[in-house]
């Protein structure tokens, strides 16, 4: 008889962590799939997610959820939560693209790590029953940790699956998953408190005001959102690196028609100008790198420039206020 398999939608959070072992203590085949975009941030990142399915001793395939996602985001058809998180149409999107990679790879179902009632936009009954529809999965979606809390499956009706040895976990509380977790011998896993940054307000923020200035993004800028001070000067963003790696990232990331701003000979953050570089803009940008570096007042000259440092300019350090009048969120 062929062994039947199953895909699992992988974070490399927890739920999904204890999904995959019930699913493998069954005897069925499982392959990961990580859907990878700058907004999720569950196992710190690619590495972290690929080593926790090392672990598990499943394949992992990691995909970019690419340019595509960001449309959908801009304007998601069940709305948005509290902040910019598309709950619902992000897991119709993830369970769509999951579904044709199951039939490529020759999956007979997919799983996932959702806890019935642990997410209060998309894990509720109601919102599980329509992404299964809008995704074309209706029935066919097993949730392993909640799995006899809910209407059995295509899956459990034909034997694939026991459902006797699936469980009946509800709620926000992390307790009953930390304890199996014990029991699997599983110590090594990310702490709930990672997850989605829509969900954050000052990174939802920072979105807004992407959307709203920019008709087209892509992915690489929504990175961005993740480095640095952002400040909004008309239609100029400014972005003012807060440590060292963060200047690297803005010295890499920056686009090759973005100014760069450094104060020579203190400590002083890489800022990034985008938009016109107009004069206003120029010594804006230039007074914020001023402010965040260890300049200690009185007029700074700062360097600038698109490939190379090569012109300068020499502004007075702004006061606190118009810095926080420019800030992004403010």
């Amino acid at each position: 008889m062929t062994k039947t398999k199953a895909l699992a939608l992988f974070s490399g959070g927890l739920d999904s962590i204890l999904a995959i072992r019930l699913i493998l203590k069954q005897g069925i085949d499982v392959a990961a799939v990580n859907f990878a975009s700058p907004f999720h941030s569950c196992a710190k990142d690619e590495n972290g997610v690929a080593e926790a399915a090392k672990r598990l001793g499943v394949p992992l395939k990691v995909v970019d959820v690419g340019d595509e996602y960001l449309r959908m985001l801009r304007n998601p058809k069940y709305g948005y939560g509290k902040n910019m998180n598309p709950c619902i149409d992000c897991r119709i999107f993830l369970l769509t693209k999951a579904k044709k990679y199951a039939k490529e790879i020759g999956a007979d179902f997919i799983f996932t790590g959702e806890v019935l009632g642990e997410r209060p936009m998309s894990q509720h009954y109601g919102a599980l029953k329509l992404v299964e529809e809008e995704a074309g999965l209706k029935g066919k979606i097993l949730r392993p940790l909640s799995a006899r809390l809910l209407p059995e499956t295509v899956m459990e009706k034909k034997g694939l699956v026991d459902r006797e040895q699936l469980l009946a976990i509800r709620g926000r509380s992390r307790k009953p998953q930390m304890k199996l977790a014990e029991e699997f011998g599983i110590k090594d896993y990310p702490s709930p408190a990672g997850g989605c940054l829509l969900t954050c307000r000052e990174y939802a923020d920072k979105l807004r005001d992407l959307f709203k200035h920019n008709k087209r993004c892509a992915m690489a800028d929504a990175f961005l959102l993740r480095v640095g001070r952002h400040f909004r000067l008309g239609k100029n963003k400014i972005i003012v690196g807060r440590n060292e790696a963060e200047n690297k990232l803005l010295t890499v990331k920056k686009r090759r028609s973005d100014y760069y701003f450094e104060v020579p000979d203190v400590g002083s953050p890489i800022t990034v100008l985008q938009g016109a570089k107009t004069k206003k803009a120029i010594r804006m940008a230039a007074a914020l790198t001023a402010f965040y570096s260890d300049a200690k007042g009185g007029e700074v000259k700062v360097d600038f420039g698109r490939e190379e440092l090569d012109r300068s300019v020499t502004v007075s350090i702004p006061a606190r206020a118009e810095v926080e009048r420019l800030r992004i969120g403010n």
